[in-house]
């Protein structure tokens, strides 16, 4: 299981643990993700995603999953999400 987001497809960055007397030792940050499960209005149905924290508060933001799917670069998407956004992106155009 990777430690990237599903979603912005943010990932683990690297840089270094500093003390005081600037000694400098290479450290992972990793990004805060969860398994959430998130629900499409378009589809009418439940997806579960493993998502950072900060996708989950701008999911909110734009006013649900199927909002932040339309807005989002497919570049960033995981496979499993750029399936979900184009069944949405059919069922709004069959609506």
């Amino acid at each position: 299981m990777s430690r990237r987001c599903e979603l912005t497809g943010k990932g683990p960055m690297s840089g270094n643990n500093v003390s005081h007397a600037k000694n400098r030792t290479r450290r992972r940050f990793l990004p805060n993700l969860n398994d959430v499960t998130l629900m499409s209005d378009a589809l009418g149905r439940s997806f579960k995603l493993r998502i950072s924290a900060a996708a989950l508060r701008t999911i909110d933001h734009r006013g649900g999953l199927d909002a932040f799917l339309a807005k989002a670069k497919d570049v960033d998407l995981s496979d499993g999400a750029l399936k979900i956004k184009k069944d949405i992106a059919k069922a709004q155009a069959a609506a």
